[in-house]
């Protein structure tokens, strides 16, 4: 049960927002399945590459967004709680987890979320 299981546990967050964002990404685990521009070791092909300046915008346009964003930052954040509320294709529903709503902080999440939204596609990544 949630309760004795250590990682499934309401204390085991994964990261606290004191970390710099490129340990939040490695300790989430995101590295492994993501390309972060900027991001040492973020060079993962499971899921699509995280440029969301330039995706964001589109994909809240796209008919198929079930979501509820209207912003870049809005987007971001659904996407790492509600990954199922927009698929990028070709990637399968189901691969990202959908436990980070619980296992971030907010002010882990805010990092992830003021990284990525400033990164976009052909220009210079933010600095850590």
């Amino acid at each position: 049960s949630p309760e004795t299981c250590p990682v499934a546990g309401r204390n085991a967050v994964l990261a606290d927002g004191s970390e710099p964002v490129d340990q939040i990404f490695a300790k989430a685990q995101c590295v492994v399945c993501h390309t972060i521009p900027g991001i040492p070791g973020a060079a993962g092909t499971v899921g699509p590459k995280l440029v969301e300046k330039t995706n964001a915008p589109t994909r809240i346009k796209d008919p198929t967004y079930k979501g509820g964003a209207k912003t870049v930052r809005e987007y971001i954040t659904e996407s790492v709680i509600n990954p199922s509320a927009f698929v990028v294709k070709p990637f399968p529903d189901g691969v990202m987890p959908k436990i980070f709503g619980q296992k971030l902080t907010a002010g882990a999440l805010n990092k992830i979320v003021d990284y990525l939204s400033q990164v976009e596609e052909g220009k210079e990544p933010p600095k850590i």
